[in-house]
C-alpha cells in the first residue's frame, strides 16, 4: 500500500498532472505488485520561490520541469524491485506526459508493515 506524494512547479495542465499520477501508479503495479485500486496519491504545486533543486547534482541535468516523487511503502521489496521501480517510473513518465528522465526524482521511504492504518483506526497489516 504505497502512499505517493508528488511535488512540481506550478503551471502544468491537468492532463499532464494526471499522466504523472497514472504513470507512477502503473509503474507501482508492474514492479511492486500493487493491487488494483490501491491508489493513494497527492500532488502539490509550488511557485518558483518555493521550489528548489540542484540543477546538476550527481551529474544529472535537471530543469524547472523536475518532479519530486516520494513513495512511502512497506519495507518488503528487494533492491532489484526498487531499481526496477525507479526505471519504470522514468520510462512511463517519458512516454506520457513526455518528461525527460533527468527530471524524474524519486525518493523511497520504507516503513514496517505495522506502521500503517488505512482507516477505521485499525492496523490492517499488523
Amino acid at each position: 500500500m504505497p502512499l505517493v506524494h508528488i511535488s512540481l512547479r506550478t503551471g502544468k495542465p491537468e492532463a499532464y498532472r494526471q499522466a504523472i499520477f497514472d504513470g507512477v501508479y502503473q509503474a507501482l503495479r508492474e514492479t511492486y505488485d500493487v493491487p488494483d485500486d490501491d491508489q493513494f496519491m497527492a500532488m502539490t504545486e509550488h511557485d518558483a520561490a518555493n521550489f528548489r533543486y540542484g540543477a546538476t547534482y550527481l551529474g544529472v541535468d535537471r530543469s524547472d520541469d523536475v518532479v519530486f516523487i516520494q513513495i512511502t511503502a512497506s519495507n518488503t521489496r528487494s533492491a532489484q524491485q526498487k531499481k526496477a521501480l525507479f526505471a519504470r517510473i522514468a520510462g512511463r513518465l517519458a512516454a506520457s506526459p513526455g518528461m525527460r528522465a533527468d527530471d524524474v526524482f524519486v525518493s523511497l521511504v520504507e516503513v514496517a508493515k505495522e506502521n500503517w492504518s488505512l482507516g477505521r483506526g485499525l492496523a490492517q497489516y499488523a
